[in-house]
């Protein structure tokens, strides 16, 4: 473990040199370009759901030359992220455009075609079946009270996204992993720094690539002694079939997918129902909370923007012209506001009905595999914080509340409670 840490260290330092215009570029966008991922409170910006009432398909000014497109309508969103043949998630070619070393490439499930996102996925996806994650509930429900327990011994505000919201999560990904219980805080921050813009288009791709390295001296370490988590069972099971890389990537696609949007979803959804106590009265009663589960997963959805599409060929989209090699942002955020899910939907309403499906974990090839298992910490965390904690409340203004900016991942910086 300790020689672990210590090669990590080393190569986040080694990886410091070399920076380049490119990231320069990206790193100064302008408003114009970063508007997508700006919220208005828990709401998108307004300028984006103009745009998708006026305009779903629109150009978003980016450097380089690069074209690229923002979708913002449901149906729009849809049918780029169902396509199987018109788009590419394949990043290795816009890297060479761009000038991207491959060590800055960001890989895994989210950046590959088929054949390959087909093999991965048929073997990771048999973990993340109800039946096989049903062996999680009783650890995520003691991670949950144990969390509860640890914010009741405080003196003073808590903060919930410290004490409650990230550990929930990030607890959970260590014990499906198999990864050291010591190691969790790098966990945090892995997931945490791959999604944030602020500092330049590298620093997510570096984080990315720390993270992979991190996750391959785990799979040596695996490959020596199997355990009981998730890289334990594809060595077990698929070794002969999958290298240390491809384990790493997946393992780190878990991360990517589970640990800080869980925790984003966590802290919000919380400071959702403590300023709407009407939504946490029925959690308190012992209601099922599937149903509001399902409402804050749309009315919120952290997940802002899907993976990039590349486009492989002339087409429309939504009427307008797309060209071989342009780049697609798909607004998930902006998609599930869209009307033609139903009335209101700006508004969180508990009751309604499910209808179409949100597009929160995404859709088409690329939907989140973990989907299952993040609707089990919500299921189990909502309920067991507003019994704990009935009167918890914001112990701050909530506009005042830090946010992050220019994020792909929406979430907060902190989150104090006043707990009794």
């Amino acid at each position: 473990m300790r020689l672990r840490l210590l090669g990590w260290v080393a190569r986040r330092f080694a990886g410091k040199a070399g920076s380049v215009s490119f990231d320069n570029a990206l790193s100064m966008l302008p408003d114009s370009s970063l508007f997508p991922l700006f919220r208005d409170g828990l709401d998108p910006v307004g300028r984006v759901g103009e745009l998708r009432e006026r305009s779903p398909v629109s150009r978003l000014p980016v450097p380089l030359g690069i074209r690229a497109w923002l979708v913002t309508g449901y149906e729009p969103v849809r049918a780029v992220l169902g396509s199987t043949d018109g788009f590419s998630n394949d990043f290795g070619p816009f890297a060479e455009r761009v000038g991207l070393t491959a060590a800055r490439e960001p890989g895994g499930l989210g950046m590959t075609d088929p054949p390959m996102h087909t093999r991965l996925r048929r073997l990771i996806m048999p973990e993340f079946t109800m039946h096989r994650l049903a062996r999680l509930q009783p650890r995520i429900e003691a991670i949950v009270a144990d969390r509860l327990d640890a914010m009741a011994a405080l003196d003073g505000p808590a903060d919930l996204l410290q004490e409650f919201a990230l550990p929930v999560p990030a607890l959970t990904i260590c014990e499906l992993l198999g990864v050291p219980y010591a190691d969790r805080a790098l966990v945090q921050r892995f997931s945490a720094a791959r999604f944030d813009l602020g500092d330049g288009a590298y620093a997510p791709l570096d984080a990315i690539n720390e993270s992979r390295a991190y996750l391959r001296d785990l799979v040596a370490d695996q490959r020596r002694n199997p355990g009981d988590g998730l890289l334990g069972s594809l060595i077990r099971d698929h070794g002969d079939e999958l290298d240390d890389q491809e384990l790493a990537g997946l393992a780190d696609g878990v991360l990517t997918g589970g640990l800080e949007t869980s925790a984003s979803m966590l802290a919000l959804g919380a400071l959702v129902l403590m300023t709407r106590p009407e939504l946490a009265g029925p959690l308190r009663a012992g209601e099922p909370a599937d149903a509001l589960v399902e409402e804050l997963l749309r009315y919120l959805t952290v997940v802002q923007v899907a993976f990039p599409r590349f486009a492989v060929r002339d087409m429309e989209v939504a009427g307008v012209p797309i060209k071989a090699g342009d780049i697609l942002m798909c607004s998930l955020s902006a998609a599930d506001r869209d009307e033609v899910l139903g009335p209101g939907m700006d508004r969180i309403d508990a009751a309604r009905s499910a209808g179409r499906s949100h597009l929160a974990f995404g859709h088409g090839l690329h939907r989140c595999v973990g989907a299952e298992l993040a609707r089990m910490e919500l299921r189990t965390a909502y309920p067991a914080l507003v019994r704990r904690f009935p009167r918890m409340r914001p112990a701050v203004d909530p506009a005042s509340l830090p946010t992050r900016r220019a994020s792909i991942v929406f979430g907060l910086d902190a989150l104090p409670v006043t707990l009794e």
